[in-house]
């Protein structure tokens, strides 16, 4: 294990470009690589402001992000802790499970897709668009994700079934949790945005066909990505 003091003297100032990111996963890799040792209390927002160069605010971001998967701890009036070398947030959310997720999103968005090809209408076809575009140039995670998950529900809407718009509806908030959880271990921003406009420029040509199978291939990707992070999880746990 090393302390903080040599880990910080190993990095130097980073580009402000997708700062938040670039301190939450210098951070993170540390932890996870066992440079950071369990119980370690991190540097001040004050001190990794000055060492990043950076804004306090972004410091705060990427400590953020790093509770949120719960690597570290924030404790009041003490600091914040390392607590945890493998993402310790559920890769589901709220009443789902990761699995329940994996099995029902097929079976509802891979259909709804093909039913938004011929059932969209133009104003939903603009928004999905807008959402795409917005998508592209996002930085913050949070916003994102957020974004992620109305693409989401707008192709539900644009099924025109009933159905499928509720179900995508009720599990928002779980595929908000889980978004957040795999573009923060995984990165998959900018593949899920490509994913995502492929889906797009199905639906906008009226190809059932193709929507189907763009939405098919997003599913997949974001299940490879789960079972990934499990599996990390697992073998962390073996350690």
């Amino acid at each position: 294990m090393r302390d903080m003091d040599s880990w910080l003297s190993e990095h130097t100032e980073i580009s402000r470009r997708n700062a938040a990111e670039a301190v939450f996963e210098d951070i993170r890799t540390a932890i996870v690589d066992r440079k950071l040792a369990l119980g370690i209390r991190l540097p001040s927002e004050v001190q990794l402001a000055e060492h990043y160069g950076i804004s306090r605010a972004i410091v705060r971001e990427a400590l953020r992000s790093l509770q949120t998967l719960g690597f570290t701890q924030t404790r009041t009036g003490r600091g914040t802790f390392v607590v945890s070398e493998s993402p310790a947030r559920q890769l589901g959310g709220g009443a789902y499970s990761a699995r329940d997720l994996m099995e029902a999103r097929p079976c509802i968005e891979i259909p709804a897709a093909g039913w938004a090809a011929l059932r969209r209408s133009h104003e939903q076809l603009t928004l999905l668009t807008s959402l795409c575009d917005r998508m592209d140039e996002e930085a913050d995670v949070q916003k994102w994700v957020r974004m992620d998950a109305a693409f989401h529900g707008e192709i539900a809407e644009a099924s025109g079934n009933a159905i499928f718009r509720k179900v995508v509806a009720d599990v928002r908030g779980a595929l908000s949790t889980q978004s957040e959880v795999v573009e923060h271990v995984r990165g998959r921003r900018k593949a899920s945005n490509a994913e995502h406009r492929r889906i797009l420029l199905a639906v906008a040509a009226g190809s059932e066909e193709d929507a189907r199978a763009a939405m098919a291939e997003h599913l997949l990707e974001v299940k490879r990505s789960i079972i990934g992070i499990a599996d990390e999880r697992r073998t962390a746990s073996k350690l």
